[in-house]
C-alpha cells in the first residue's frame, strides 16, 4: 500500500475498446499523478475490473469535486465504481465468540501500525475476552444469543451506531441471517476454517481427519446467505499426515486461520477485492 495520501479508485464495467485510454487520460487531464494500476478481464462474465492509486496532492480539488466530474465518464461505460481516500481509515466492527487467536493477531496488527484501521468496538456472544479487548482500550459489548432475531438486530443496530464499514467474524460461532447478509453484501469478512468447498459447517477439522485428508488449510470469505459458501478472498494450507491427532490439526489450524484472516482483511481495506458474480479479482 502507497504511504502517501492517495485515492484509490475501483471499476468494474461491461467490457469494451477503449476504458483505461478513457480513465487514464481523464485522470491526466486533471493533472493526477497513477502511482499504482491493475487490470482484468474475467472472460466468461465479459466484464472488466480496474484498480487505479491516484496521490491526492496531484490533484487541483479534493475527492468529492474529483467524483462528481468522473461521474459523466462513469456514466458512458456503465461503470460500477467507487473512490476510497487513504486519510480515512476505514472501521472494523469486530465480532467474536471465545476462540482469541485470530482476534489477537488482529489487534497485535492494529497496534503496531500493520493494520491501518480504525476499531470502534468488538461485540461477542460471550463475556471471556471483555478484559483482553479493554486493555486494548477498544469496547467490548456482549450481546447475549438467546433470541437470536433479537440479538441479530442488535449487532445490525450497534453496526450502524459505529458507522462500520466492515463486519470481521473472527471465529464468531454464529450463523449470520438472510437479511444482515444481503443488507451488508460484501461488507462481512469471514474466515472458516477449512479449505472450502470442502467441509463446510462445524467442526471441520475434525471432518478432515476423518476424511485422512493430507492438506488442511483456512479461507477468507465474504458471507452470504449460503453457509461458507461467499466469494473467497485468501486461502492457504499446510501439510498433514497420518500421525497427527484431531488436536495437532486444529493447532495447525490455528496459525492458518490468522494469516489468512489479516491478509484477506489488508487486501478488503486496501480496495483491492472486487466481487464478480461468487467469485472475486484480488489485486494484490
Amino acid at each position: 500500500m502507497n504511504a502517501a495520501h492517495h485515492y484509490t479508485l475501483t471499476i468494474s464495467c461491461p467490457d469494451r475498446a477503449g476504458i483505461i485510454a478513457a480513465v487514464s487520460g481523464f485522470i491526466a487531464q486533471q493533472g493526477g499523478f497513477i502511482v499504482e494500476a491493475s487490470y482484468h478481464t474475467e472472460q466468461e462474465a465479459q466484464r472488466f475490473f480496474m484498480r487505479q492509486e491516484i496521490l491526492a496532492d496531484s490533484l487541483p480539488f479534493d475527492a468529492h469535486e474529483f467524483c462528481r466530474r468522473f461521474a459523466q465518464l462513469s456514466d458512458d461505460f456503465e461503470m460500477t465504481w467507487q473512490l476510497s481516500d487513504s486519510a480515512r481509515k476505514k472501521r472494523l466492527v469486530i465480532l467474536v465468540s471465545k476462540q482469541d487467536h485470530c482476534l489477537n493477531d488482529l489487534l497485535y496488527r492494529w497496534r503496531s501500525g500493520e493494520l491501518l484501521v480504525d476499531i470502534p468496538c468488538v461485540i461477542s456472544n460471550h463475556e471471556d475476552l471483555r478484559s483482553f479487548v479493554e486493555w486494548h482500550g477498544i469496547p467490548f459489548i456482549h450481546v447475549d444469543m438467546t433470541d437470536k432475531t433479537a440479538a441479530f438486530a442488535k449487532i445490525g443496530a450497534l453496526f450502524e451506531q459505529h458507522q462500520g464499514d466492515t463486519l470481521v467474524l473472527a471465529r464468531f460461532m454464529q450463523i449470520m441471517p438472510p437479511d444482515l447478509c444481503q443488507r451488508y453484501a460484501g461488507r462481512i469478512i469471514n474466515i472458516h476454517h477449512s479449505f472450502l468447498p470442502s467441509f463446510v459447517g462445524a467442526k471441520p477439522y475434525h471432518q478432515a481427519y476423518l476424511r485422512g485428508v493430507k492438506l488442511i488449510g483456512a479461507t477468507c470469505h465474504y458471507v452470504t446467505g449460503e453457509l461458507d459458501a461467499g466469494p473467497i478472498i485468501e486461502q492457504d494450507t499446510v501439510r498433514v499426515d497420518h500421525g497427527d491427532t484431531v488436536d495437532d490439526l486444529v493447532r495447525y489450524g490455528r496459525d492458518i486461520e490468522k494469516t489468512v484472516l489479516a491478509r484477506g482483511l489488508r487486501y478488503h481495506v486496501e480496495d483491492r477485492v472486487l466481487i464478480c458474480g461468487n467469485k472475486t479479482i484480488v489485486f494484490r
